[in-house]
């Protein structure tokens, strides 16, 4: 599936993914990635063992913005800042679950000069805004 063919998602719609709330317990296909921020994949980690289900990106073929928003003592990486949906990273990431347990994560690939680096994140319903 191209990822530019999945629907995309809005606030209630990133949320719903996460109930039954035991989902966010995760099981032990995904318990290597334990990313309450953004974090790197793990080295090793198969990904193939998670499923795409959505997207951020509200248009393809437009170049998202690149302004965050975060609150006072936050910073991009932080494990409380907010799932802003229409801010950068979260407006790159697409949205996948685990195929055992369905718990939810967003993904984005960060580019730099000589490197791309996988991100990846677990949703937690109460900071997505």
């Amino acid at each position: 599936m191209n990822l530019t063919d999945l629907p995309v998602l809005d606030t209630e719609g990133l949320k719903a993914l996460c109930e039954p709330p035991s989902v966010l317990a995760g099981c032990e296909h995904c318990q290597g990635l334990h990313c309450p921020g953004w974090e790197s994949i793990p080295g090793g980690y198969d990904t193939r063992q998670l499923c795409p289900v959505g997207t951020l990106r509200k248009d393809p073929f437009e170049e998202p913005t690149l302004d965050e928003q975060l609150p006072p003592g936050t910073h991009t990486w932080s494990a409380d800042a907010p799932i802003a949906i229409d801010y950068a990273p979260y407006n790159r990431s697409s949205v996948w679950v685990c195929g055992h347990c369905r718990k939810p994560f967003l993904r984005y690939t960060e580019y730099g000069g000589y490197y791309s680096d996988e991100r990846i994140r677990a949703v937690k319903p109460d900071l997505v805004e």
